[in-house]
């Protein structure tokens, strides 16, 4: 399997109001590949399943939703952390796109001590998203 290919073991799920904008932003802003993107009965996208390039995978659906154990779930109030040798092209595409950046790609140390190139940006409904090269502690 490539590494492209990889399956995560981690989901982060995310809620929108205006779901067809979210999937633009992921997908053409940020750079994730849609996988499922499932219309919902108010015009919107119900569900979605995006892929990170370099491995990873990330969920998300309406604000509009009440059912299930993430009714009601409000937009704008999560943040992820995604790797990714390619800070700088995620940043130019978000500056080019006009969007939210809170940190410009630089050099940063983390509370485990790490150090990493970074970026963070906000999408369009307030979600934190991280870019950065930190992979995690090497493999003991």
């Amino acid at each position: 399997m490539s590494p492209d290919a990889a399956v995560s073991s981690v989901w982060p799920v995310l809620h929108y109001d205006d779901t067809r904008a979210a999937l633009r932003f992921l997908v053409d802003v940020l750079g994730f590949a849609e996988v499922v993107a499932a219309p919902d009965e108010h015009g919107g996208i119900g569900h979605a399943e995006l892929r990170w390039p370099g491995g990873g995978a990330l969920v998300f659906g309406s604000t509009r939703h009440t059912d299930g154990v993430h009714g009601g779930m409000r937009a704008g109030t999560s943040a992820v952390y995604v790797v990714s040798d390619k800070v700088d092209a995620v940043h130019r595409r978000v500056v080019d796109a006009g969007g939210d950046v809170l940190e410009p790609p630089h050099e940063a140390r983390f509370g485990s001590g790490a150090t990493a190139y970074v970026c963070t940006v906000r999408d369009p409904e307030g979600n934190l998203w991280t870019f950065g090269t930190y992979r995690g502690p090497a493999p003991a």
